[in-house]
């Protein structure tokens, strides 16, 4: 048994907020009160100080497994969302081969619980993520699959949309989009603009993703489908996002640290470690997409993890790959960006990272209380720290160098402790 100590607890879902004891016991929690004492206890942590959260979900990850494994494989990536305070993370499904079939899902599910954390696997939506021919929705969730997704590609097929919408409202399971249409992006990952112009690049016009969203919007209203709307960059997609939620429709959205940190001027200093699909935007959709987490709009942060190696990032602009990695900066982003500057309390971060992701996917992850799973993070909201090296096995982040604010001390997953940083401020007693 493992006994946590004065920790400020959060748990978004019952709005529980209090300094208290947990009590593990194996893979579950036994108790939560003050001044737990039994016989049999193993390990006492004091946690005064540090914030007690569910463990973070992340629902948009690419860990590269198979076909990219340079990049990152299922423990690698597992081990960087660990230390990223992550317990569950939702893998994308455009692998080599791509996870259209039930074989490559049962390998990534199997690869997974060898892992220290939760890894679930999606589907694609279409065969080979060519956006004509529909998968076996319903025999690919029976082999595992906990949603379905095309990410990295945009479906144009509007009846393979819909087709794909009014199944998964069936199964009962979200569906994911990419919402960009290529016949509006000149040269990927820079938003068409003043920087790209000052780089003397075509870059991809917002209305790639706005028209897409709008589209989606609608189709989510008509088909009353779980759709998750990807990797937000838009400001005006997420205007169109609050006018389809408040029509009624059954609409999540994403919003990546990325977007909400950093605009398309960080091309300028970052270069391909800025380069993300969609691309960072103005001034204007950063505040925007701030203001649809204030407001709930967007009610999911996700990083989009996209490990590249160093030598595919250091290529020119136009030729490089897109993407960041996320998931070992993810938390303190959001606390440095968000709480530390009062866009969002620290309950409504976590809200985003932890149970609006879990009902999502109809997870039972993402909640504290007796009898759940003790999948757990503890971090110090105030503690700074520079970011100069990662638990991935890339390192494409334009974060690199940068002094954040909340660190993760503590990750345990099903009652086990799969990281530790306790230096200082975390003591064993």
């Amino acid at each position: 048994m493992i006994l946590i100590k004065n920790g400020r607890l959060i748990d978004p879902e019952s709005k529980r907020d209090e300094v208290t004891d947990i009590l593990i016991d194996g893979k579950t929690i036994k108790k939560i009160e003050n001044g737990i004492s039994e016989p049999g206890i193993d390990k006492v942590i004091d946690a005064s100080g540090m914030i007690i959260s569910p463990g973070l979900i992340d629902v948009h990850v690419h860990f590269r497994d198979p076909g990219f494994t340079y990049k990152e494989d299922i423990l690698s990536g597992s081990k960087a969302a660990a230390r990223g305070g992550f317990t569950t993370v939702v893998c994308m499904a455009n692998t080599n081969p791509v996870a259209d079939n039930e074989g490559i899902i049962q390998y990534i599910i199997n690869e997974g619980k060898k892992s220290p954390i939760n890894v679930l696997a999606t589907a694609a939506v279409s065969v080979g993520l060519k956006g004509t021919e529909l998968v076996d929705m319903e025999g690919l969730k029976n082999a595992g699959a906990v949603g379905f997704t095309d990410d990295g590609m945009p479906i144009m097929n509007t009846a393979v949309v819909i087709d794909a919408m009014e199944i998964a409202k069936i199964l009962n399971v979200p569906i994911s989009f990419h919402e960009e249409d290529p016949n509006l992006i000149y040269n990927p990952g820079i938003n068409e603009g003043k920087i790209s112009e000052k780089l003397g690049l075509k870059g991809a016009l917002k209305e790639a993703e706005d028209v897409m969203v709008a589209r989606d919007c609608i189709l989510a209203l008509k088909t009353k489908a779980r759709v998750n709307i990807q990797h937000v960059s838009s400001g005006q997609s997420v205007d169109i996002i609050r006018h389809a939620k408040l029509k009624g429709a059954d609409i999540y959205a994403e919003a990546t640290p990325h977007h909400f940190a950093l605009t398309e001027e960080a091309v300028i200093k970052y270069g391909t470690n800025a380069k993300m699909n969609p691309p960072l935007g103005t001034e204007e959709d950063r505040l925007s997409i701030i203001g649809g987490l204030k407001d709930n709009t967007i009610n999911i942060i996700a990083t989009d993890h996209a490990p590249h190696s160093g030598e595919e990032k250091e290529r020119e602009f136009y030729k490089a790959p897109s993407g960041i990695i996320g998931l070992e900066t993810s938390l303190a982003l959001g606390i440095t960006y968000l709480v530390k500057k009062g866009y969002l309390d620290i309950a409504e971060l976590l809200e985003k990272m932890t149970i609006n992701p879990s009902k999502l996917y109809n997870l039972e992850a993402g909640r504290i209380k007796e009898g759940a799973i003790a999948d757990l993070v503890l971090f110090d909201m105030n503690e700074r720290w520079t970011v100069d090296n990662f638990f991935s096995k890339s390192s494409n982040s334009p974060f690199l160098g940068h002094e954040l604010q909340g660190k993760v001390k503590l990750t345990l997953c099903g009652g086990r402790i799969v990281y530790n940083d306790y230096q200082s401020t975390i003591n064993y007693i």
